[in-house]
């Protein structure tokens, strides 16, 4: 135990990328627009996409070597695929990021006159400073906390929702359909983002070069799969609390959970405190924007590292992405490109997402299937190659998630 705690890094600092906008958003909405089915395609999807991120830590921890460098070594094709996926992902998914959590920052502190743009501006300095003089320590270490916290707090919330039942007319309420046309995108979009985007596989591999770093020892490949399944287990039941929470409270009502980030993170946040009570507004605010604030800094974090790292793999020759300070440059790069789409794009976030949504989404499966073609490589030594069990559930996951694109891009062209 004391060494599993010790170890404890990438599966936390996923877990806490991860509980963003699919857990407080997408996971809440489920429950609130659609009820306990919900459970269903929340847990096939952590079920189904589970190895595509281990192979992450697997490969990283074996070979010490990132999963990029895996793609490169197959051949330049895969990592042009990969880049091309967090291209996309560079220009939308910060800054969406940044506009709920300055949404959150708005309705916290009750600071209306500056706007979302002057928020998310701030959090992007600020942010971008602690990245740079905290590194990866402090982003580990700090996240211990918020996670503890919003745990506790979605526990007693669940608890107390589940004690007090569904609202009364919730079981003569007539759910939506969800297999038209608009409950299929929402499905497309939990399932999508349910943990995360697949391509977040090579942001837990970076993460996993860091540790390694600041260990003296490495740790055993069974030592650094047991901690990144504490946080990949941790990311499913916080997903599935969230999705209790709103089906209790929501489902049946006709509520609908806004779009607007400020009166979203108002109604989220009143769902908590009409059940442990106002007193509690305050604290569970806190706690919902540390949890989005944590996200941000994680993703910002991610994305910086892959990116450099792309370029390091596409431009070995260039010196200019190996000095000392290229990953200070790329956090703040990565913060004055957001800034800018939040700037010049804000009215059409909104379809910058849908974008963002639809390359993960149709990409997903062939990056679930170049992973397992890097971990069963000639890289990674037979023993520690992914065991037959494993490899039928990425078999399925890749399945799974082939059908959902397919027919997601059959009703975009009907």
């Amino acid at each position: 135990m004391k060494a599993l705690l010790k170890a404890l890094g990438p599966g936390l600092l996923f877990a806490s990328m991860a509980i963003g906008t699919s857990h407080l958003v997408l996971s809440t909405k489920a429950g609130a627009q659609y009820g306990w089915v919900m459970v269903i395609p929340i847990i096939l999807a952590n079920l189904l996409k589970y190895p595509f991120f281990e192979f992450g830590i697997r490969y990283t921890t074996v070979t010490e070597k990132s999963l990029i460098e895996g793609y490169t070594n197959l051949g330049k094709t895969y990592l042009y695929i990969y880049a091309f996926v967090t291209l996309i992902s560079t220009f939308t998914i910060l800054a969406a990021l940044y506009v709920v959590t300055a949404g959150l920052f708005m309705n916290l502190f009750e600071v209306t006159s500056l706007g979302a743009g002057a928020i998310a501006f701030g959090l992007f300095v600020f942010i971008s400073l602690l990245l740079i003089i905290g590194k990866y320590r402090f982003l580990e270490n700090s996240l211990k906390a918020v996670i503890t916290i919003l745990f506790i707090a979605l526990l007693i919330t669940t608890v107390m929702v589940l004690q007090k039942g569904p609202v009364p007319n919730a079981a003569s309420y007539q759910r939506p359909e969800i297999f038209n046309e608009v409950g299929i995108l929402f499905l497309i979009g939990l399932v999508g983002w349910m943990p995360t985007a697949v391509e977040a596989s090579g942001w837990v591999s970076l993460w996993g070069m860091e540790n390694l770093k600041t260990m003296k020892n490495k740790p055993s490949l069974k030592l650094a799969l047991q901690e990144f399944n504490v946080g990949y287990i941790l990311t499913a039941v916080l997903a599935l609390f969230f999705m209790i929470i709103g089906w209790m409270t929501l489902y049946g009502t006709g509520t609908e959970l806004s779009n607007n980030s400020v009166i979203f993170a108002d109604q989220l946040v009143s769902l908590f405190t009409t059940h442990i009570g106002r007193w509690a507004y305050f604290f569970i605010a806190v706690a919902a924007f540390a949890t989005m604030f944590s996200t941000c800094m994680t993703a910002h974090d991610a994305i910086s590292r892959v990116s450099l790292d792309v370029l390091q793999k596409l431009y070995p020759k260039k010196n200019i992405y190996n000095g000392k300070h290229t990953f200070a440059l790329m956090v703040v790069a990565m913060a004055w490109i957001n800034w800018i789409v939040i700037s010049l794009f804000s009215a059409n976030m909104g379809n910058l997402v849908a974008l963002a949504t639809f390359v993960s989404f149709v990409f997903a499966p062939l990056l679930g299937w170049m992973n397992l073609k890097t971990v069963t490589g000639k890289d990674m030594p037979e023993e520690h190659k992914p065991k037959i069990g494993i490899r039928i559930l990425t078999y399925c996951g890749m399945l799974f998630l082939s059908l959902f694109a397919l027919y997601y891009c059959w009703i975009l062209l009907i």
